[in-house]
Formats: structure tokens, sequence, C-alpha cells
């Protein structure tokens, strides 16, 4: 099962952490086949929020909200289940001084063909 780990933290404690930590980690669990994806973010200070609403986009910039801890990354894992993924959160480095919140990823591609495969295939599912 696919599951996101985003990481927050105050991005005044991002100098705690050693990029040689985060980089020693990532190479890890790339080889440990746990890993599908990861990359660290730049500065909340650089986001860009965009909304739609009412058919007219509104961009501010900076983060959705004002908050304590910033999204400061993310890993795509692959783990037999949340355990497991708990178990490969807990070992990412920025945990040590921020979060890491465990998702499991919805598969709505696989959803969406499902439900398509058995409109073609009528008297099926």
């Amino acid at each position: 099962m696919k599951y996101l780990c985003l990481v927050y933290l105050d991005e005044k404690r991002l100098d705690e952490l050693p990029d040689e930590d985060c980089v020693a980690y990532d190479t890890a669990i790339r080889a440990s086949g746990h890993c599908i994806a990861s990359e660290a973010l730049e500065s909340v200070q650089t986001a860009t929020t965009v909304r739609l609403r009412d058919g007219k986009v509104s961009v501010t910039d900076g983060p959705f909200a004002e908050t304590k801890e910033q999204l400061a990354g993310f890993y795509m894992i692959e783990a037999r289940d949340l355990n497991e993924a708990i178990q490969v959160a807990a070992k990412i480095p920025p945990a040590r001084v921020g979060s890491i919140e465990v998702r499991p990823i919805r598969p709505i591609r696989e959803t969406v063909a499902q439900a398509e495969e058995r409109q073609r295939r009528p008297g099926m599912g």
C-alpha cells in the first residue's frame, strides 16, 4: 500500500538537521525499496496558493494557512500496512524536530479505471 509521509517543522529549526542526515536517510530508504519518491521543499516564503472560486482564479503569495510548522518535504513510500509506514516515518530525520503526517494514498486512478471497465462490460460487477 502507498503512503505519503508529509514532513512538517518550524523552518527556524531546519538548521538543527544536517543536510547530510537527510540525504543519508533518503539513500537508505530508496535502497530498502520503501521509497517511491521524495523531495525537500523550498522555504514556505516561496509558496504560492491558488484558489478557484466562482470561476475566478485567486493567487496569493505564501502558504495556505499561517501555522507554527510548515510543510518542508515529503516521502511517497510503499509499506505493508500503517504500522510499517509509521516505522518508516519515525526514521525520517525531521521527525526529531517536527512531525511526520502519514496518510494512505487514495487509489483514485484505479477506482475510476475499474468503474470505466464495469461500464464497458455490461453484466459484470
